[in-house]
């Protein structure tokens, strides 16, 4: 794989699934997806709390195919405005998954009090798992696109 450092530009086609940290857009379809199943699969408890988890997996999942998709047609054309896009929104969908996270955490220990609805304890646990890990990929992939979009 190659390194962010080396070039300011975003790769096309299918050099995007083979560089760094670009490749980290697999586990963040695979987290993010998860998020979304498992907070779609579970009772809802607070709506508010669980309907921004549902926007921000849905969001996030969303404009990243997107941009993947435009990369992958080499649709940024080198241009170093797309460095400063990818880099502004891998920033936004670190935020939004941090705090999507942390609500997801607060209502699974809200839902902890419930006896009879433990199955969907359990979903609301794996949820947090995974929200927590695709906040993760995020962050990875925000902090080396702001690395690119500096030295760009």
């Amino acid at each position: 794989m190659s390194s962010t450092t080396t070039g300011s530009s975003l790769p096309s086609g299918m050099k995007v699934l083979a560089t760094f940290p670009d490749i980290l857009a697999i586990p963040e379809f695979v987290f993010g997806g998860l998020v979304w199943i498992l907070v779609a699969s579970t009772k809802v408890y607070i709506p508010m709390s669980q309907g921004w988890v549902m926007f921000v997996s849905v969001f996030c999942f969303v404009i990243s195919t997107l941009l993947l998709f435009l990369y992958m047609c080499g649709a940024h054309g080198g241009k170093s405005a797309w460095v400063a896009v990818d880099a502004f929104y891998q920033v936004i969908a670190s935020l939004f998954y941090l705090s999507a996270s942390v609500v997801q955490a607060y209502t699974t220990y809200l839902v902890k009090s419930h006896p009879d609805h433990f199955k969907y304890y359990q979903i609301d646990i794996a949820a947090v798992v995974f929200a927590y890990a695709v906040t993760l990929t995020y962050v990875i992939h925000m902090v080396f696109s702001l690395l690119r979009w500096k030295s760009s």
